[in-house]
């Protein structure tokens, strides 16, 4: 039997070398390359742009600063590096006069005309998120989970929620609903989504305990009597308590998120979370440490594992009172997935659960006369954008995104959600299938197009005078970028970018200035500066991203191309193609991780090891090909969600077609072609060696999923759903149910520390191979590795590996 497994490598691999470029060198600290900047802002007063830097190879990068008024970037001290990043989170006032700031754990503001700081705060306690509100007469932030104003002109300091920990005895009162009365507290609230929601957690439990204690009081008269009195003393002390007394808010054991005011102060919202009751974490062994013992690393739970429930609350100062937000009405919330169409045995006679719901939140016109909030069902398959009636809790509907595969896309949240007027607010959607910028008049209830297009709108920004927009979009190209100013009435579109390929972009607090990181294919990323207009020309701040030593190899400038699919479609791709003359017929395809990714583009990969070891692989003679297959980022909605319910499905078949076009446009000897990937990518290497065994003659799966019903709940149930309710889902498309298919040569590379797709599946899927007979199989097992390599000798010794396993079987 040939199988082979490692948990260290000892065997002596000699160097792979080619032109100059050897698995050793590439696989270096990444310092070799060159040093980018990374962690671009601007200093307050739009004169400084600030970057993380490490032009010496030190050991961590530093701060740099660089003037827009020319000169050299200059490494700034620490102690005002920790002033900027507090700055970095300032609250403007309405004619961004004024600002205000925490920083170690103080509230300061500061005069933009004179400079001058004030220092509002001075506490052992920590203060944080502070913002002007009330016609910026007041400061409020949070402490110790309370909110706290300070006025502006009189430097009186009151506390203006009173939110505590422990027993619930508060009154909260459904929105439109009766009061719960004393006792009822807190509780009710959305469920867990559906077939994932908190064990236990029937319909309509809220509604079931209320009349539980109905029918306790009509039967037990000395209740009824207890209840009456307890009520009566409740009602006393609120009409006979000190008017300055702050109202006790108890919260039991939930978690407060989401803690905010309104802008005129009247409205504070906040969401309470209950952690799920049950659920089970995965633990990770950690065997190589400093103390000599294995310790066990707390892990995540896995995909189906109970989910925590959320609520929602205001609280009306003015009134004092408070009113829990039910999301019991809201359109299409008992809505049941496509899926159980495929289970009518299961789901014919099963009440459904109220899905759960997490309102964000929320966002208020300058006034603080409207308020938006948005709306997530748990099971990820709708959202909701609604105007909150902060006064009685109700909600009313502005939009409605329904995806049957999942809810995503750039833009989709509520960081890209304001408002452009006192009426009108923006916010971004995927209605025509790809992530685009909408405007919806409160009054008029009409929903207006700003962008439109086969592209994504990938960022944002509403100018200080919300006269434009400031947009990154990928329109002339899915692999290129640019910057782009917008009316926003969608009008007079101006690009601001010139240079072919990526960018991300920072914008100066006044919006005159742009900074960005820019690259290209072949170029890490480098600073740039530049006025924030058309047709004007970038300064070039960084220029050590590419070394000497790097620099000396001719890197393949690869160009994007499309490959048609089976279904019509069209598959981009590049291809890193060998000199000529040194073609050797063998092709290797690369598969990117995450699956929604984007790798096929026009600028600098972050999978740059992979770029590096594909043009080795080139130089050897291999014509490498990298495509973004379906659920690849960049190509709107349909590409995203096309591998929904089946993972391995469209997505290898994108591969297999890529592997066509190679033997047929490229010349390539169809029993000579190789895969490899990481991640998602090493699962899309199992699923062609065991579902597509004559396509693929060898493949390097590296810390691959072997079960997606072992993997997290986030990422898998929107693709897949949950296990138990969707194991047809599952079935298909975990690679360990395909295991017998295997009969080429497989090389699995695993880190034993990865607490993201844990060490387990590769384990469990050698056991099933054992069991199965299966030879032509080696698991590489990385002791001190996680998920993402951080060692140079492991990625060293992988990547060795992996090229004999391609020497060895492709070149027969």
């Amino acid at each position: 039997m040939k199988t082979k497994l490692f948990l260290l490598f000892l065997l002596p691999y000699t160097a792979a070398s080619s032109q100059g470029l050897t698995v050793e060198k590439i696989m270096r600290d990444p310092k070799w390359i060159g040093a980018s900047p990374s962690n671009i802002s601007w200093t307050q007063d739009s004169r400084s742009v600030l970057f993380s830097w490490n032009p010496d190879a030190a050991m961590a990068d530093s701060v740099y600063g660089y003037s827009i008024a020319g000169g050299e970037p200059k490494k700034i001290s620490y102690a005002e590096q920790q002033k900027q990043n507090a700055m970095g989170n300032a609250a403007y006032n309405s004619n961004y006069t004024q600002l205000v700031y925490a920083y170690r754990g103080d509230i300061y503001l500061q005069d933009l005309k004179t400079n001058k700081i004030i220092r509002v705060t001075q506490t052992e306690e920590s203060e944080s998120a502070p913002r002007f509100i009330d016609k910026d007469e007041w400061v409020v932030y949070t402490r110790s989970q309370n909110l706290y104003g300070w006025n502006t002109k009189t430097g009186i300091t009151l506390q203006l929620t009173n939110i505590t920990r422990g027993t619930e005895t508060g009154t909260a009162q459904p929105a439109g609903g009766a009061n719960r009365g004393a006792g009822g507290g807190f509780g009710g609230g959305q469920r867990g989504g559906f077939g994932g929601g908190n064990a236990g957690a029937a319909v309509g439990s809220g509604a079931q305990e209320q009349w539980l204690q109905q029918e306790q009081l009509a039967l037990f008269q000395v209740l009824k009597e207890r209840k009456e009195k307890r009520d009566a003393r409740v009602s006393y002390l609120r009409q006979n308590r000190d008017t300055d007394t702050l109202r006790a808010i108890p919260i039991g054991d939930k978690n407060l998120q989401g803690l905010q005011i309104s802008p005129d102060g009247r409205f504070v919202t906040y969401r309470l979370y209950t952690p799920p009751s049950s659920g089970k974490n995965t633990i990770v062994p950690d065997y190589v440490t400093e103390s000599g013992f294995t310790t066990d690393i707390p892990g995540r739970t896995k995909v189906g594992a109970p989910l925590g429930r959320y609520e929602f609350y205001v609280y009306d100062r003015q009134r004092d009172t408070v009113i829990q937000v039910l999301t019991d009405s809201i359109p299409g919330i008992y809505d049941v997935p496509d899926y159980v169409k495929d289970y009518p045995k299961k789901f014919s006679n099963r009440r459904l659960p109220l899905r759960g719901v997490i309102i964000s939140g929320p966002v208020w016109n300058d006034a603080g006369t409207m308020a938006v909030v948005e709306l997530r069902s748990q099971d990820n398959k709708d959202r909701w954008i609604m105007q909150l009636d902060a006064a009685n809790g109700k909600l009313l509907l502005i939009d409605r995104q329904r995806d049957e595969a999942w809810i995503g896309g750039p833009g989709i949240s509520l960081r890209n959600i304001g408002w452009i007027s006192e009426s009108v607010l923006y916010f971004q959607s995927e209605a025509t299938g790809y992530s685009h910028l909408y405007s919806y008049d409160i009054i008029t209830h009409t929903k207006k197009a700003i962008t439109e297009g086969k592209y994504e709108v990938q960022s944002a920004e509403l100018s200080r005078n919300k006269q434009n927009f400031y947009l990154l979009t990928n329109e002339e190209h899915p692999g290129k970028q640019n910057w782009y100013r917008i009316k926003t009435d969608g009008s007079k579109k101006e690009k601001i970018t010139s240079m072919e390929g990526g960018y991300e972009v920072s914008m100066s607090p006044d919006e005159k200035w742009i900074a960005y990181r820019y690259s290209y294919t072949t170029k890490p990323w480098e600073l740039y500066v530049q006025e924030n207009n058309p047709g004007k020309k970038p300064v070039q701040v960084t220029n050590k991203a590419a070394s000497d030593a790097f620099k000396s190899y001719p890197w393949r400038d690869t160009k994007v191309i499309t490959i048609p699919a089976r279904d019509g479609a069209q598959i981009y791709g590049r291809v890193f193609e060998p000199a000529a003359g040194k073609k050797n017929n063998a092709a290797v395809i690369f598969v990117h991780g995450a699956g929604y990714l984007q790798n096929v583009h026009y600028w600098w990969s972050s999978y740059f090891r992979e770029t590096m070891f594909n043009n080795l692989l080139a130089d050897q003679g291999y014509t490498v090909i990298d495509i973004d297959y379906r659920a690849s980022s960049g190509y709107g909605r349909d590409w995203r969600t096309g591998i929904y319910r089946w993972m391995g499905g469209k997505d290898l078949d994108d591969h297999v077609d890529a592997a066509k076009f190679l033997t047929e446009k490229y010349g390539i000897d169809p029993t000579r072609i190789g895969i490899y990937g990481g991640s998602y990518g090493g699962f899309m290497t199992l699923m062609a060696l065991f579902t597509t065994p004559d396509v693929f003659k060898a493949g390097a799966a590296l810390r691959p999923v072997t079960d997606w019903a072992h993997y997290n709940h986030g990422y898998t149930s929107n693709i897949l759903n949950e296990p138990y309710n969707d194991s047809l889902a599952y079935a298909k498309s975990s690679p360990i149910n395909f295991a017998a298919g295997l009969k080429n040569h497989l090389l699995i590379c695993h880190g034993m520390v990865d607490v993201n797709v844990n060490f387990q599946d590769a384990v469990r899927l050698s056991q099933k191979l054992i069991e199965l007979g299966k030879d032509d199989w080696e698991l590489a097992a990385y002791p001190v590795e996680d998920h993402g390599f951080v060692e140079p000798s492991s990625w060293t010794d992988e990547y060795k590996r992996i090229l004999k396993l391609f020497n060895t079987w492709l070149l027969k």
